[in-house]
């Protein structure tokens, strides 16, 4: 694989249909802190971190790098959506965080060592779920990194007891690739690969 050049970060917003997906902002550390300490966000997530030690840990500017989108609806930030890589090359086009509260991340290069995988991980407050705006939003992440980084796979974790988030692992197209136990919990690792251009 070729060394690849990191996409100029932040970008210019993201238009869907009903959401704006864009860099973070200052004006976003609330729902941040909402996000974060969730218990119906963070169920299938090691639980809700508490909300007194997220007021003093989370910058001012939380979760700004590169491929990590704020999702907005009308003008609100209503959750997040990251696409970011484990590894292309040299290059980390958007470094997955390390100390992310209660993922279950088995090495995402046993599915194909020679190369490097994306993740896709999103969080959405309760409120608005339901009404496919996980869907959406995911949808046009994928798309931008297809764009910005051809070829390369990306992969989702969760746990098959999350029945929304495999619902929409097969929306998007996402293929299982294993099963396996992990934290007394069935895990799923599913991978997308982008459509090939044409040629």
């Amino acid at each position: 694989m070729t060394e690849l050049d990191a996409p100029a970060w932040p970008l210019d917003p993201i238009r869907t249909e009903r959401l704006v997906l864009r860099a973070s902002e200052a004006r976003d550390r609330a729902a941040f802190i909402e996000l974060y300490s969730s218990p119906e966000v963070h169920t299938y997530l090691g639980g809700p971190r508490p909300r007194d030690e997220l007021d003093r840990s989370v910058p001012e500017i939380p979760g700004r790098r590169p491929g990590n989108f704020v999702i907005e609806l009308d003008g609100a930030m209503i959750g997040t959506v990251e696409v970011g890589t484990v590894e292309v090359g040299t290059v980390e086009v958007g470094p997955r965080e390390a100390e992310r509260h209660g993922r279950v991340l088995p090495d995402a290069r046993q599915v194909r060592p020679d190369a490097g995988e994306a993740e896709l991980s999103y969080l959405l407050l309760p409120k608005t779920w339901g009404r496919g705006y996980a869907a959406e939003a995911c949808a046009a992440a994928l798309d931008w990194f297809a764009d910005a980084v051809p070829g390369v796979p990306v992969v989702l974790y969760t746990q098959t007891a999350n029945t929304r988030s495999m619902r929409l692992a097969a929306k998007l197209g996402f293929t299982e690739v294993r099963r396996f136990e992990q934290w007394d919990a069935e895990q799923w690792m599913g991978v997308w690969e982008p459509a090939a251009p044409p040629t």
